[in-house]
């Protein structure tokens, strides 16, 4: 596999990030979400003014993943009271990782995921958390290849639909 780096994304970054975020969230859920439900989820959750505020939220931080300087995933991790739960300012929270479809199976989703238990144990994070949609299997076995474990659930609201995400934890001390 060529080179992948691992870079923050910044403000003038915004475009690709919403493109990169559009496109992997689409690729990802469509199947199994009806088009009107992603259609109002990919305008509200990727609109530029969105974005705009959560690159400017201290208590938050995007990365890219990049082959060959072409954006082929992203990460992004909340802090503190930017967590969209628990809020507990001894965790960090995973809220996104996604990765180009072409690209599943190459490492950038690992590589994304090390990048955040970097930042977890710089930042002398308790433990790390995130939601996972229940029927996204192939995310859930990745966190829990990874030593992730169940411990909750809530309701996420994509466009009129409510879905049921497994809240997943890592203890690292």
């Amino acid at each position: 596999m060529d080179n992948i780096d691992i870079r923050r994304v910044s403000l003038n970054d915004i475009d690709l990030l919403q493109k990169i975020g559009r496109q992997t969230f689409s690729e990802t859920f469509s199947a199994g979400n009806t088009e009107e439900n992603m259609k109002k989820y990919l305008v509200e959750g990727f609109s530029i003014e969105k974005l705009s505020t959560e690159l400017k939220n201290k208590n938050s931080e995007f990365y890219f993943a990049t082959i060959d300087n072409r954006v082929v995933g992203y990460l992004k991790l909340n802090f503190g009271q930017s967590q969209t739960e628990l809020k507990d300012d001894k965790s960090l929270e995973i809220e996104r990782i996604y990765v180009l479809k072409e690209f599943h199976g190459k490492s950038v989703g690992q590589l994304l995921y090390e990048q955040a238990m970097q930042i977890a144990r710089q930042t002398n994070a308790n433990y790390v958390w995130l939601g996972v949609w229940e029927e996204n299997p192939r995310a859930i076995n990745f966190y829990k290849k990874n030593g992730f474990d169940e411990f909750d659930k809530h309701v996420f609201k994509l466009g009129n639909d409510e879905q049921t995400d497994i809240m997943m934890k890592l203890h690292l001390k």
